[in-house]
Protein backbone atom coordinates (compact mmCIF):
# COMPACT_ATOMS: atom_id res chain seq x y z
CA UNK A 1 0.00 0.00 0.00
CA UNK A 2 1.25 3.34 -0.59
CA UNK A 3 1.10 6.19 1.79
CA UNK A 4 2.19 9.96 1.07
CA UNK A 5 4.41 11.30 3.54
CA UNK A 6 4.71 15.46 4.42
CA UNK A 7 7.41 17.32 3.00
CA UNK A 8 9.29 19.04 5.36
CA UNK A 9 8.27 22.74 6.64
CA UNK A 10 10.17 25.18 5.67
CA UNK A 11 9.54 27.99 7.07
CA UNK A 12 11.43 30.59 4.90
CA UNK A 13 8.80 29.32 1.58
CA UNK A 14 5.59 29.06 1.38
CA UNK A 15 4.99 25.62 -0.50
CA UNK A 16 2.72 26.84 -3.29
CA UNK A 17 -1.35 28.39 -3.66
CA UNK A 18 -4.41 26.72 -2.30
CA UNK A 19 -7.55 27.87 -3.86
CA UNK A 20 -11.14 27.33 -2.00
CA UNK A 21 -13.97 28.14 -4.42
CA UNK A 22 -16.93 29.13 -1.84
CA UNK A 23 -20.58 29.59 -2.55
CA UNK A 24 -22.49 32.56 -0.88
CA UNK A 25 -23.34 30.77 2.31
CA UNK A 26 -22.89 32.57 5.95
CA UNK A 27 -21.03 29.76 6.92
CA UNK A 28 -18.50 30.06 4.14
CA UNK A 29 -16.50 32.76 5.94
CA UNK A 30 -16.06 30.16 8.85
CA UNK A 31 -15.03 27.33 6.62
CA UNK A 32 -12.46 29.35 4.92
CA UNK A 33 -10.63 30.14 7.77
CA UNK A 34 -10.61 26.84 9.35
CA UNK A 35 -8.84 25.79 5.97
CA UNK A 36 -6.08 28.88 6.22
CA UNK A 37 -5.78 27.64 9.94
CA UNK A 38 -4.76 24.51 8.74
CA UNK A 39 -2.67 24.82 5.48
CA UNK A 40 -0.76 27.20 7.96
CA UNK A 41 -0.14 24.74 10.57
CA UNK A 42 0.41 21.76 7.93
CA UNK A 43 3.46 23.90 6.29
CA UNK A 44 4.87 25.00 9.95
CA UNK A 45 3.78 28.29 9.38
CA UNK A 46 1.46 28.56 12.42
CA UNK A 47 2.76 31.78 13.91
CA UNK A 48 1.01 33.47 11.65
CA UNK A 49 -2.77 32.16 11.86
CA UNK A 50 -3.75 34.83 13.87
CA UNK A 51 -2.76 37.47 11.68
CA UNK A 52 -3.58 35.39 8.10
CA UNK A 53 -6.90 34.50 10.19
CA UNK A 54 -7.86 38.83 10.55
CA UNK A 55 -6.50 39.17 6.77
CA UNK A 56 -8.87 36.74 5.43
CA UNK A 57 -11.92 37.01 7.73
CA UNK A 58 -12.10 40.91 6.90
CA UNK A 59 -11.58 39.84 3.08
CA UNK A 60 -13.83 37.05 3.36
CA UNK A 61 -16.89 38.57 5.19
CA UNK A 62 -16.72 41.77 2.49
CA UNK A 63 -16.85 39.60 -0.29
CA UNK A 64 -19.87 37.90 1.29
CA UNK A 65 -21.56 41.35 2.30
CA UNK A 66 -20.94 43.08 -0.80
CA UNK A 67 -21.13 40.76 -3.59
CA UNK A 68 -24.33 38.05 -4.41
CA UNK A 69 -22.27 35.55 -5.92
CA UNK A 70 -19.49 32.75 -5.04
CA UNK A 71 -16.31 34.01 -3.43
CA UNK A 72 -12.88 32.17 -3.62
CA UNK A 73 -10.34 32.11 -1.03
CA UNK A 74 -6.53 31.87 -2.36
CA UNK A 75 -3.51 31.03 -0.28
CA UNK A 76 0.04 31.42 -1.10
CA UNK A 77 3.76 33.00 -1.29
CA UNK A 78 3.67 36.43 -0.72
CA UNK A 79 4.77 37.97 -4.43
CA UNK A 80 8.11 40.20 -3.78
CA UNK A 81 8.52 37.93 -0.58
CA UNK A 82 8.21 34.50 -0.80
CA UNK A 83 8.61 33.65 3.03
CA UNK A 84 5.50 35.56 3.35
CA UNK A 85 2.00 34.39 3.09
CA UNK A 86 -0.33 35.71 0.86
CA UNK A 87 -4.57 35.93 1.43
CA UNK A 88 -6.40 37.22 -1.47
CA UNK A 89 -10.06 36.69 -1.74
CA UNK A 90 -11.86 36.86 -5.60
CA UNK A 91 -15.60 37.56 -6.04
CA UNK A 92 -17.34 39.06 -9.00
CA UNK A 93 -17.16 42.25 -8.73
CA UNK A 94 -14.68 44.48 -10.39
CA UNK A 95 -15.08 47.23 -7.92
CA UNK A 96 -12.62 47.99 -6.01
CA UNK A 97 -13.82 49.55 -2.28
CA UNK A 98 -13.20 52.63 -1.24
CA UNK A 99 -11.71 51.84 2.11
CA UNK A 100 -9.19 49.78 0.19
CA UNK A 101 -7.64 52.30 -2.65
CA UNK A 102 -3.73 53.29 -1.38
CA UNK A 103 -3.79 57.02 0.32
CA UNK A 104 -8.12 56.37 0.58
CA UNK A 105 -10.12 57.39 3.20
CA UNK A 106 -9.43 56.67 6.93
CA UNK A 107 -11.69 54.66 8.99
CA UNK A 108 -14.36 56.65 10.54
CA UNK A 109 -13.47 56.55 14.40
CA UNK A 110 -17.72 56.68 15.09
CA UNK A 111 -19.02 54.25 12.15
CA UNK A 112 -20.35 50.63 13.81
CA UNK A 113 -19.34 49.09 10.43
CA UNK A 114 -16.96 49.60 7.67
CA UNK A 115 -13.92 49.13 9.46
CA UNK A 116 -12.85 45.95 8.19
CA UNK A 117 -10.74 46.77 4.97
CA UNK A 118 -8.83 49.78 6.97
CA UNK A 119 -7.88 46.85 9.35
CA UNK A 120 -6.62 45.08 6.73
CA UNK A 121 -4.07 47.92 5.62
CA UNK A 122 -3.29 48.51 9.31
CA UNK A 123 -2.34 44.48 9.95
CA UNK A 124 -0.70 43.53 6.18
CA UNK A 125 2.63 43.95 5.37
CA UNK A 126 1.90 44.73 2.36
CA UNK A 127 -1.90 44.69 0.95
CA UNK A 128 -3.44 45.55 -2.99
CA UNK A 129 -6.33 44.84 -5.28
CA UNK A 130 -6.53 44.18 -9.14
CA UNK A 131 -10.05 44.56 -10.78
CA UNK A 132 -10.09 42.33 -13.73
CA UNK A 133 -9.66 44.46 -16.79
CA UNK A 134 -13.07 43.36 -19.47
CA UNK A 135 -15.34 44.91 -16.31
CA UNK A 136 -17.07 41.65 -15.77
CA UNK A 137 -13.86 38.94 -14.48
CA UNK A 138 -14.48 40.83 -10.66
CA UNK A 139 -11.64 41.43 -8.04
CA UNK A 140 -8.70 40.16 -6.16
CA UNK A 141 -8.22 42.15 -2.68
CA UNK A 142 -5.07 40.40 -1.18
CA UNK A 143 -2.76 41.09 2.11
CA UNK A 144 0.75 39.67 2.95
CA UNK A 145 1.91 38.63 6.61
CA UNK A 146 4.94 37.13 7.69
CA UNK A 147 7.89 39.77 7.17
CA UNK A 148 10.97 38.26 8.36
CA UNK A 149 11.83 41.54 10.16
CA UNK A 150 8.74 42.18 12.00
CA UNK A 151 8.04 40.11 15.02
CA UNK A 152 5.51 37.21 14.62
CA UNK A 153 4.24 38.50 11.89
CA UNK A 154 2.26 41.11 14.12
CA UNK A 155 2.09 44.96 13.87
CA UNK A 156 2.49 47.21 16.74
CA UNK A 157 1.47 50.63 14.62
CA UNK A 158 0.27 51.28 11.42
CA UNK A 159 1.23 50.13 8.11
CA UNK A 160 1.59 51.08 4.80
CA UNK A 161 -1.14 53.05 3.36
CA UNK A 162 -2.90 53.86 6.46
Amino acid sequence: MATVSPLPANPARFPGTYTLQLPHDPRAPGIARALLRLVLEVHGRAELTQDAELLGSELLTNAHLHTTGPYALRLGPGAADPGRVRVAVWDGDAKIPAGFERGGPRADACAEGGRGLFLVRAYADDWGAYAFPDGQGGKLLWAECGATDRRGGALSGPARGW
